[in-house]
């Protein structure tokens, strides 16, 4: 690995800008098979909820033109059975351990800040999921709610000093006020995108292809709109971006970086291809020896006209 890989997301030191993003890993197990994990910054676990979910019933993914939707509904064993059977493991894999945390009311935020604190030696980073769009009670109405972001963050502020990064939803109208919310309460760092809401209409039953009716849709297509969403909220915030969005080749790392992400996610390409993180460390490190300089440089240079 690559000095030149280097970046840090606040105090948080990552050997890597690519961490691999929550609910497209699991908890690294099944990708671990297919390359050494250590290559990464880091991976973010499975959504984690206080108690254990099945997920929604019915068909949870469909693959779509330059992407795909899934609505899973934040399935997962729960945040006791992580701890016990998940969180060293994750530990073995000699790369940052971001947990994300999930919930459906500001207690359940709370209760889950408060169980995984006592394990904060094990922990880099929580990523404070507020915008989940593939569950029907959702958290999605706190994350398109600039009070209730900062309100619920400066609560987590007071439990924990571990770094918060939280993740919000791109179905805003203005994702900046989001942003400086997350900011104003304690946040870390910022996570941006995740998925967008979508729906597929199957033409044969005329019925939504995904039994939850709608769910996020995630890949290439989005790109450019996260890429927008970066550039917007980097020009208001002094904390850091972490950029997600459609991101399959090294080329797309830099042009998030460049539009001012610290370091990146990858999610669905690792669900077509899982090894991608492999080339596009391979193509990050030739970019950075050609070009003669680290990754980390390249965060916020973008020149607008």
């Amino acid at each position: 690995m690559s000095e030149r890989l280097f970046v840090k997301v606040g105090d948080t030191f990552l050997k890597s800008p690519l961490i691999l993003a929550s609910g497209t890993c699991n908890m690294g197990r099944e990708l671990s098979e297919y390359y050494d994990l250590s290559i990464l910054g880091g991976l973010s676990s499975k959504g984690l909820t206080i108690k254990p979910r099945a997920g929604n019933e019915g068909v949870r993914v469909a693959e779509c033109k330059a992407g795909m939707l899934n609505s899973v509904g934040l399935q997962n064993p729960g945040v006791e059975h992580f701890i016990k059977y998940d969180l060293d493991y994750m530990n073995t894999l000699d790369t940052g351990v971001i947990v994300n945390v999930a919930g459906h009311s500001t207690e359940d935020y709370i209760d889950m800040v408060k169980t995984l604190d006592p394990h904060k030696d094990k922990i880099d980073a929580l990523e404070i999921n507020l915008s989940c769009p593939n569950v029907k009670e959702g958290c999605m109405s706190i994350g398109s709610d600039k009070n209730q972001i900062k309100k619920i963050v400066s609560e987590l502020r007071k439990l924990t000093d571990l770094p918060l990064w939280i993740k919000l939803t791109p179905n805003v109208t203005d994702i900046s006020s989001m942003a400086l919310a997350a900011q104003e309460g304690g946040a870390d760092a910022v996570v941006l995108i995740n998925t967008m809401l979508g729906m597929a209409v199957d033409v044969k039953t005329r019925r939504p292809v995904l039994h939850n009716n709608t769910g996020g849709y995630s890949g290439p297509a989005i790109k450019p709109v996260a890429i927008r969403m970066v550039s917007e909220c980097y020009r208001v915030l002094d904390i850091p971006i972490i950029g997600c969005g459609g991101i399959t080749e090294a080329t797309d790392v830099l042009e998030f970086m460049i539009a001012g992400a610290a370091a990146v996610e990858i999610g669905t390409a690792s669900l077509v291809i899982p090894d991608a993180p492999v080339f596009i460390t391979d193509e990050l490190e030739a970019w950075c020896e050609e070009n003669n300089t680290d990754i980390a440089s390249l965060t916020g240079t973008l020149k607008l006209w």
